[in-house]
Protein backbone atom coordinates (compact mmCIF):
# COMPACT_ATOMS: atom_id res chain seq x y z
CA UNK A 1 0.00 0.00 0.00
CA UNK A 2 1.47 3.37 -1.04
CA UNK A 3 1.90 6.14 1.52
CA UNK A 4 -0.71 8.24 -0.28
CA UNK A 5 -3.31 5.47 -0.14
CA UNK A 6 -2.38 4.71 3.45
CA UNK A 7 -2.74 8.35 4.48
CA UNK A 8 -6.09 8.64 2.71
CA UNK A 9 -7.40 5.62 4.58
CA UNK A 10 -6.07 7.04 7.86
CA UNK A 11 -7.62 10.46 7.25
CA UNK A 12 -10.95 8.93 6.23
CA UNK A 13 -11.08 7.01 9.50
CA UNK A 14 -10.22 10.20 11.39
CA UNK A 15 -13.11 12.03 9.68
CA UNK A 16 -15.52 9.22 10.50
CA UNK A 17 -14.40 9.19 14.13
CA UNK A 18 -14.78 12.95 14.42
CA UNK A 19 -18.39 12.45 13.29
CA UNK A 20 -19.01 9.37 15.47
CA UNK A 21 -22.60 8.11 15.16
CA UNK A 22 -23.35 10.99 12.78
CA UNK A 23 -23.89 10.70 9.05
CA UNK A 24 -21.32 12.39 6.82
CA UNK A 25 -21.88 12.60 3.08
CA UNK A 26 -19.62 11.03 0.49
CA UNK A 27 -19.34 14.45 -1.16
CA UNK A 28 -18.06 16.02 2.06
CA UNK A 29 -15.53 13.23 2.56
CA UNK A 30 -14.43 13.45 -1.06
CA UNK A 31 -13.80 17.18 -0.70
CA UNK A 32 -12.00 16.90 2.64
CA UNK A 33 -9.75 14.07 1.48
CA UNK A 34 -9.24 15.44 -2.05
CA UNK A 35 -10.14 12.10 -3.64
CA UNK A 36 -13.04 10.85 -5.75
CA UNK A 37 -16.22 9.49 -4.18
CA UNK A 38 -15.30 6.12 -5.72
CA UNK A 39 -12.02 6.22 -3.80
CA UNK A 40 -13.92 7.02 -0.59
CA UNK A 41 -16.13 3.97 -1.15
CA UNK A 42 -13.07 1.80 -1.82
CA UNK A 43 -11.47 2.82 1.46
CA UNK A 44 -14.74 2.32 3.36
CA UNK A 45 -14.82 -1.26 2.05
CA UNK A 46 -11.24 -1.79 3.27
CA UNK A 47 -12.10 -0.43 6.72
CA UNK A 48 -15.09 -2.76 6.89
CA UNK A 49 -12.82 -5.69 6.01
CA UNK A 50 -10.62 -4.61 8.94
CA UNK A 51 -13.58 -4.89 11.31
CA UNK A 52 -14.99 -1.35 11.43
CA UNK A 53 -18.79 -1.10 11.42
CA UNK A 54 -19.71 1.55 8.87
CA UNK A 55 -23.25 2.07 7.63
CA UNK A 56 -23.81 3.59 4.19
CA UNK A 57 -26.72 5.33 2.53
CA UNK A 58 -26.99 6.93 -0.91
CA UNK A 59 -28.76 9.93 0.57
CA UNK A 60 -26.97 10.27 3.92
CA UNK A 61 -23.44 9.06 3.21
CA UNK A 62 -21.48 7.11 5.83
CA UNK A 63 -21.79 6.51 9.56
CA UNK A 64 -19.20 4.90 11.83
CA UNK A 65 -20.80 3.10 14.76
CA UNK A 66 -18.38 0.35 15.68
CA UNK A 67 -14.59 0.03 16.15
CA UNK A 68 -12.93 -3.42 16.37
CA UNK A 69 -10.81 -4.43 19.33
CA UNK A 70 -7.92 -5.24 17.04
CA UNK A 71 -4.30 -4.16 17.41
CA UNK A 72 -4.46 -2.16 14.18
CA UNK A 73 -2.02 0.65 13.45
CA UNK A 74 -4.91 3.13 13.13
CA UNK A 75 -6.27 2.23 16.57
CA UNK A 76 -2.90 2.17 18.34
CA UNK A 77 -1.88 5.57 16.98
CA UNK A 78 -5.25 7.15 17.78
CA UNK A 79 -4.68 8.61 21.26
CA UNK A 80 -1.12 7.24 21.66
CA UNK A 81 0.79 9.70 23.87
CA UNK A 82 4.36 8.83 22.96
CA UNK A 83 7.04 10.63 20.97
CA UNK A 84 8.70 7.62 19.34
CA UNK A 85 7.39 4.24 20.50
CA UNK A 86 4.69 3.09 18.09
CA UNK A 87 4.78 6.40 16.21
CA UNK A 88 7.41 5.66 13.56
CA UNK A 89 6.31 2.31 12.16
CA UNK A 90 3.77 -0.37 13.07
CA UNK A 91 3.55 -3.73 11.34
CA UNK A 92 0.18 -5.39 11.96
CA UNK A 93 -0.47 -9.08 11.33
CA UNK A 94 -3.57 -11.18 11.76
CA UNK A 95 -1.40 -14.20 12.46
CA UNK A 96 2.32 -14.81 12.55
CA UNK A 97 4.83 -17.39 13.65
CA UNK A 98 6.23 -14.99 16.26
CA UNK A 99 6.28 -11.20 16.51
CA UNK A 100 9.89 -11.38 17.69
CA UNK A 101 10.92 -13.14 14.47
CA UNK A 102 9.24 -10.48 12.35
CA UNK A 103 10.78 -7.68 14.45
CA UNK A 104 14.26 -9.22 14.13
CA UNK A 105 13.93 -9.39 10.35
CA UNK A 106 12.95 -5.72 10.33
CA UNK A 107 15.67 -4.64 12.75
CA UNK A 108 18.43 -5.99 10.52
CA UNK A 109 17.73 -3.00 8.26
CA UNK A 110 19.35 0.07 9.83
CA UNK A 111 16.65 2.21 8.25
CA UNK A 112 13.98 0.75 10.57
CA UNK A 113 13.79 3.22 13.47
CA UNK A 114 13.90 2.65 17.19
CA UNK A 115 10.37 2.35 18.49
CA UNK A 116 9.07 0.38 15.50
CA UNK A 117 6.38 -2.04 16.67
CA UNK A 118 5.10 -5.41 15.46
CA UNK A 119 1.65 -6.57 16.63
CA UNK A 120 -0.33 -9.70 15.90
CA UNK A 121 -3.76 -11.06 16.79
CA UNK A 122 -2.35 -14.58 17.12
CA UNK A 123 1.00 -16.35 17.12
CA UNK A 124 1.49 -19.89 15.86
CA UNK A 125 4.75 -20.34 17.73
CA UNK A 126 4.72 -17.63 20.38
CA UNK A 127 7.89 -18.06 22.42
CA UNK A 128 8.94 -17.61 25.99
CA UNK A 129 12.32 -18.18 27.60
CA UNK A 130 14.25 -21.39 26.84
CA UNK A 131 12.11 -22.10 23.81
CA UNK A 132 8.87 -22.49 25.75
CA UNK A 133 5.59 -21.83 23.96
CA UNK A 134 3.50 -18.77 24.77
CA UNK A 135 -0.16 -19.62 24.23
CA UNK A 136 -1.58 -16.92 21.93
CA UNK A 137 -5.35 -17.33 21.36
CA UNK A 138 -6.75 -15.12 18.58
CA UNK A 139 -7.63 -11.55 19.70
CA UNK A 140 -7.43 -12.50 23.39
CA UNK A 141 -4.07 -11.05 24.33
CA UNK A 142 -1.38 -8.56 23.45
CA UNK A 143 1.33 -10.12 21.32
CA UNK A 144 3.83 -7.45 20.35
CA UNK A 145 7.52 -6.77 19.80
CA UNK A 146 9.33 -3.44 20.01
CA UNK A 147 12.65 -2.57 18.37
CA UNK A 148 15.17 -0.71 20.55
CA UNK A 149 18.57 0.65 19.57
CA UNK A 150 20.06 1.78 22.90
CA UNK A 151 23.60 3.12 23.24
CA UNK A 152 24.56 0.77 26.07
CA UNK A 153 27.15 -1.97 26.55
CA UNK A 154 26.11 -5.64 26.19
CA UNK A 155 26.57 -6.17 29.94
CA UNK A 156 23.79 -3.64 30.55
CA UNK A 157 21.28 -5.51 28.37
CA UNK A 158 19.59 -7.34 31.32
CA UNK A 159 18.49 -3.92 32.58
CA UNK A 160 16.17 -3.63 29.57
CA UNK A 161 14.21 -6.69 30.70
CA UNK A 162 13.75 -5.27 34.20
CA UNK A 163 12.79 -1.89 32.76
CA UNK A 164 10.19 -3.57 30.54
CA UNK A 165 8.76 -5.48 33.50
CA UNK A 166 8.26 -2.21 35.40
CA UNK A 167 6.29 -0.70 32.49
CA UNK A 168 4.10 -3.80 32.10
CA UNK A 169 3.31 -4.02 35.81
CA UNK A 170 2.57 -0.30 36.04
CA UNK A 171 0.25 -0.45 33.02
CA UNK A 172 -1.74 -3.33 34.55
CA UNK A 173 -1.95 -1.60 37.93
CA UNK A 174 -2.96 1.74 36.41
CA UNK A 175 -5.58 0.59 33.91
CA UNK A 176 -6.86 -2.74 35.20
CA UNK A 177 -6.41 -1.98 38.92
CA UNK A 178 -4.92 -5.40 39.64
CA UNK A 179 -2.06 -6.18 42.01
CA UNK A 180 0.65 -6.99 39.50
CA UNK A 181 4.03 -8.13 40.82
CA UNK A 182 7.30 -8.78 39.03
CA UNK A 183 9.00 -12.16 39.23
CA UNK A 184 12.67 -11.94 38.29
CA UNK A 185 13.65 -11.64 35.55
CA UNK A 186 10.78 -11.48 33.08
CA UNK A 187 7.38 -12.57 34.42
CA UNK A 188 4.45 -10.55 35.71
CA UNK A 189 2.30 -12.33 38.28
CA UNK A 190 -1.07 -11.91 39.93
CA UNK A 191 -0.70 -13.87 43.14
CA UNK A 192 1.16 -16.98 42.00
CA UNK A 193 -0.26 -16.95 38.46
CA UNK A 194 1.45 -15.56 35.39
CA UNK A 195 -0.37 -12.85 33.47
CA UNK A 196 2.45 -11.54 31.26
CA UNK A 197 5.88 -12.52 30.01
CA UNK A 198 8.80 -10.73 28.38
CA UNK A 199 11.30 -12.15 25.89
CA UNK A 200 14.31 -9.92 25.23
CA UNK A 201 16.60 -10.84 22.33
CA UNK A 202 19.83 -9.04 21.51
CA UNK A 203 21.97 -8.64 18.41
CA UNK A 204 25.62 -7.96 19.19
CA UNK A 205 28.64 -6.99 17.15
CA UNK A 206 31.82 -7.23 19.23
CA UNK A 207 31.07 -4.99 22.23
CA UNK A 208 28.27 -3.02 20.53
CA UNK A 209 24.52 -3.68 20.60
CA UNK A 210 23.00 -3.48 17.14
CA UNK A 211 19.44 -3.76 18.41
CA UNK A 212 17.28 -5.27 21.12
CA UNK A 213 13.93 -6.89 20.44
CA UNK A 214 11.53 -6.68 23.38
CA UNK A 215 8.79 -9.28 22.96
CA UNK A 216 5.69 -8.96 25.10
CA UNK A 217 2.80 -11.29 25.78
CA UNK A 218 -0.08 -10.23 28.04
CA UNK A 219 -3.15 -12.36 28.74
CA UNK A 220 -5.92 -9.77 28.48
CA UNK A 221 -9.29 -11.27 27.50
CA UNK A 222 -8.11 -14.86 27.73
CA UNK A 223 -10.81 -17.08 29.24
CA UNK A 224 -10.11 -20.02 31.53
CA UNK A 225 -11.14 -22.39 28.73
CA UNK A 226 -8.57 -20.75 26.41
CA UNK A 227 -5.77 -21.87 28.73
CA UNK A 228 -4.55 -25.48 28.44
CA UNK A 229 -5.78 -27.56 31.39
CA UNK A 230 -2.25 -28.22 32.66
CA UNK A 231 -1.53 -24.47 32.86
CA UNK A 232 -4.72 -23.23 34.52
CA UNK A 233 -3.17 -23.30 37.98
CA UNK A 234 -0.23 -21.25 36.72
CA UNK A 235 -1.77 -18.69 34.33
CA UNK A 236 -4.37 -15.95 34.53
CA UNK A 237 -5.63 -12.92 32.58
CA UNK A 238 -7.12 -9.47 33.10
CA UNK A 239 -10.54 -10.93 32.28
CA UNK A 240 -10.19 -13.78 34.78
CA UNK A 241 -8.96 -11.43 37.52
CA UNK A 242 -11.52 -8.66 37.04
CA UNK A 243 -14.46 -10.47 35.46
CA UNK A 244 -14.53 -7.83 32.71
CA UNK A 245 -13.36 -7.70 29.10
CA UNK A 246 -10.70 -5.06 28.58
CA UNK A 247 -9.49 -2.93 25.65
CA UNK A 248 -6.25 -4.42 24.43
CA UNK A 249 -5.48 -1.26 22.46
CA UNK A 250 -5.74 0.96 25.55
CA UNK A 251 -3.53 -1.39 27.56
CA UNK A 252 -0.90 -1.50 24.80
CA UNK A 253 -1.01 2.29 24.49
CA UNK A 254 -0.51 2.69 28.24
CA UNK A 255 2.39 0.23 28.21
CA UNK A 256 4.10 2.08 25.33
CA UNK A 257 3.64 5.41 27.11
CA UNK A 258 5.03 4.16 30.43
CA UNK A 259 7.81 2.24 28.68
CA UNK A 260 8.99 5.29 26.74
CA UNK A 261 8.88 7.38 29.93
CA UNK A 262 10.98 4.84 31.87
CA UNK A 263 13.32 4.35 28.91
CA UNK A 264 14.02 8.10 28.88
CA UNK A 265 14.69 8.02 32.63
CA UNK A 266 17.10 5.13 32.08
CA UNK A 267 18.97 7.00 29.33
CA UNK A 268 19.11 10.35 31.16
CA UNK A 269 19.36 9.38 34.84
CA UNK A 270 20.71 5.85 34.77
CA UNK A 271 19.31 2.57 36.07
CA UNK A 272 19.04 3.48 39.75
CA UNK A 273 15.49 4.96 39.72
CA UNK A 274 14.26 2.09 37.50
CA UNK A 275 15.76 -0.50 39.85
CA UNK A 276 14.18 1.22 42.86
CA UNK A 277 10.74 0.99 41.26
CA UNK A 278 11.41 -2.61 40.18
CA UNK A 279 12.12 -3.54 43.80
CA UNK A 280 8.87 -1.90 44.91
CA UNK A 281 6.97 -4.03 42.41
CA UNK A 282 8.93 -7.25 42.97
CA UNK A 283 7.84 -10.14 45.14
CA UNK A 284 11.18 -11.92 45.34
CA UNK A 285 13.67 -10.12 47.62
CA UNK A 286 14.01 -11.90 50.96
CA UNK A 287 12.31 -15.07 49.66
CA UNK A 288 13.77 -18.56 49.64
CA UNK A 289 13.99 -19.83 46.08
CA UNK A 290 15.30 -22.54 43.80
CA UNK A 291 17.06 -21.30 40.64
CA UNK A 292 17.23 -23.59 37.62
CA UNK A 293 20.06 -22.48 35.34
CA UNK A 294 21.32 -24.04 32.12
CA UNK A 295 23.91 -26.27 33.76
CA UNK A 296 23.08 -26.29 37.47
CA UNK A 297 20.55 -25.56 40.20
CA UNK A 298 20.98 -23.39 43.27
CA UNK A 299 18.82 -22.79 46.30
CA UNK A 300 19.00 -20.03 48.84
CA UNK A 301 17.62 -16.66 49.89
CA UNK A 302 17.41 -13.67 47.58
CA UNK A 303 19.50 -10.92 49.12
CA UNK A 304 19.08 -8.31 46.42
CA UNK A 305 19.10 -7.43 42.74
CA UNK A 306 22.25 -5.49 41.90
CA UNK A 307 22.76 -2.43 39.72
CA UNK A 308 23.30 -4.64 36.66
CA UNK A 309 19.99 -6.46 37.15
CA UNK A 310 21.63 -9.62 38.46
CA UNK A 311 20.05 -11.66 41.24
CA UNK A 312 22.14 -11.94 44.41
CA UNK A 313 21.51 -15.31 46.06
CA UNK A 314 22.83 -16.46 49.43
CA UNK A 315 23.05 -20.25 49.58
CA UNK A 316 22.72 -22.31 52.83
CA UNK A 317 26.49 -22.19 53.36
CA UNK A 318 26.46 -18.39 53.29
CA UNK A 319 28.12 -18.13 49.88
CA UNK A 320 26.87 -15.33 47.65
CA UNK A 321 26.08 -15.98 43.99
CA UNK A 322 25.44 -13.50 41.19
CA UNK A 323 22.91 -14.95 38.78
CA UNK A 324 22.56 -13.56 35.27
CA UNK A 325 19.68 -15.74 34.07
CA UNK A 326 17.55 -18.63 35.30
CA UNK A 327 14.09 -19.91 36.17
CA UNK A 328 13.06 -19.48 39.78
CA UNK A 329 10.49 -21.15 41.98
CA UNK A 330 9.67 -20.37 45.58
CA UNK A 331 11.19 -22.92 47.93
Amino acid sequence: MSNKVKNTKKNLLLCLKENWNTWISGETLSRKLDVSRAAVWKHVKTLRENGYTIDSSRKKGYLLNGVPDLLLEEEIIDGLKTKIFGKKQIVYLQETESTNIIAKNLAVADSVPEGALVTAESQIFGRGRRGRTWISPYTKGIYASLILRPFISPREAPKITLLTAVAVAEALICLANIDAKIKWPNDILIGKKKIAGILTEISLEMDVINYIIVGLGINVNTRTEDIPADLREKATSVLIETGKAFSRVKLLQKFLCLYEKNYEVFKNEGFKPILARWKELSNIIGKKILVDMVNKKLSGTVEDVDNDGMLILKDPSGTMHKIFSGDITLD
